[in-house]
């Protein structure tokens, strides 16, 4: 059985509900049952921003994700706010440029990436969800490399594919 509950999480504006996004299409190209749900403060940029995405090949009983697979943190408040959901054996991804804490849980492997300094080697901070987002496809298998870019392909900016399809790969890289 294939299922993953997931959470990404961040500050509005670094690309936190499109990675979301573009697992959602690729998990529906795989033919899995997937849901989306955004949530972001009044404030957009700068404010906080997380969305849930459920895969499965069961049926989906509510978007809600109160017990995460995985979670992908991209500022220290998210960390806090959602370490205590995940569940024994999980994964946390983080971009440890921006999250200056280590995890408390002993019970979840943790993958830290400098994710905004690979980005910004490779062309642009504004990439860096798309290496935390090549690590866990890469880490949890949910859906094929193929699917995300072939998702990233048809969902996305055509101009942004070539750079978004590098950072996917380092981030895969970082977890090989």
């Amino acid at each position: 059985m294939a299922s993953q509950q997931i959470i990404f999480a961040g500050f509005g504006g670094q690309g936190i509900l499109s990675m979301g996004k573009f697992l959602a299409y690729a998990g529906m190209d795989a033919n899995l049952n997937v849901s989306w749900l955004p949530s972001y403060g009044p404030e957009m940029r700068g404010g906080t921003a997380n969305c849930s995405v459920i895969l499965t090949d069961e049926a989906i009983g509510s978007p809600i994700v109160t017990k995460a697979d995985t979670i992908v943190v991209m500022n220290r408040p998210s960390l806090e706010k959602f370490e205590d959901i995940i569940e024994p054996n999980g994964v946390i991804i983080m971009d440890s440029d921006l999250v200056d804490i280590v995890p408390k849980r002993k019970d979840v492997k943790v993958i830290s990436i400098p994710a905004q300094t690979i980005a910004e080697e490779i062309g642009s901070k504004k990439i860096a969800n798309m290496i935390l987002l090549g690590a866990l496809v890469k880490e949890t298998g949910i859906v094929s490399i193929e699917a995300l870019l072939d998702s990233l392909k048809a969902h996305g900016k055509e101009k942004f594919f070539e750079s978004n399809k590098n950072a996917i790969q380092k981030g895969i890289d970082f977890v090989k």
